[in-house]
């Protein structure tokens, strides 16, 4: 029984993973079309890469000079060279692949929630009416704590959401975490604090959706 369910949590784990890499080609393809995932009547995106890009590009500098050295140092053995060039290109696709699907998926305010996304692995749908706080807050280093989860962008969150009810949030290998308190980055945090106390209020009040912004 044991042997049955670590195969099982296995297969559940490569299953995501594959997931996983299929969903940062999809969105390297929207990245190329200058397109982005969520938009739509009633729904407001709130993008949250800008401080991401400098970093990433830094990295994939590094993986691509990495790639060449080591087939310079590598050509004398071409089956090593073969399985450490299929890698190297591997990293540099996974690292673009990340920063364009953090482009394309932005959080969204929609009628009845807040969806807090980030790269491929974080989409955390929030309902207004759990939303007991919301307050701008830049926050550059986070502990980890009981309830709290924070969905950085190099390593800062602007925003910290708090809630009167705990929501369940699947960590990128299937597992349920209750959070109470989410703190995420958001390129323009005033706007984004703004329009999700409009979207809290209008919600309690029954007031209907928020209007789609002017333009």
């Amino acid at each position: 029984m044991d042997r049955r369910v670590g195969v099982a949590g296995v297969v559940s784990v490569g299953g995501r993973l594959v997931r996983h890499e299929l969903r940062l080609l999809g969105c390297l393809a929207l990245w190329v079309a200058r397109r982005r995932q969520g938009g739509g009547p009633g729904r407001t995106l709130f993008p949250s890469a800008r401080g991401l890009g400098a970093v990433m590009f830094g990295f994939g500098f590094v993986c691509v000079v990495e790639t060449i050295v080591m087939s310079l140092l590598l050509s004398r053995w071409p089956t090593v060279h073969l399985v450490v060039l299929v890698v190297d290109v591997y990293t540099v696709f996974f690292v673009v692949g990340l920063y364009a699907a953090a482009v394309v998926r932005p959080h969204v305010l929609e009628p009845g929630a807040v969806r807090i996304r980030y790269a491929g692995h974080v989409d955390l749908p929030i309902p207004l009416e759990l939303i007991a706080g919301v307050r701008r807050e830049l926050l550059l280093t986070h502990g980890k704590a009981e309830g709290v989860l924070n969905v950085d962008v190099a390593g800062q969150t602007s925003v910290t959401v708090e809630l009167a009810e705990p929501v369940t949030h699947l960590t990128f290998l299937g597992r349920a975490l209750p959070v109470r308190t989410v703190r995420v980055n958001a390129d323009d945090p005033t706007a984004f604090v703004r329009a999700l106390n409009d979207a809290v209020t209008r919600a309690r009040s029954g007031s209907g959706p928020v209007p789609d912004p002017p333009g």
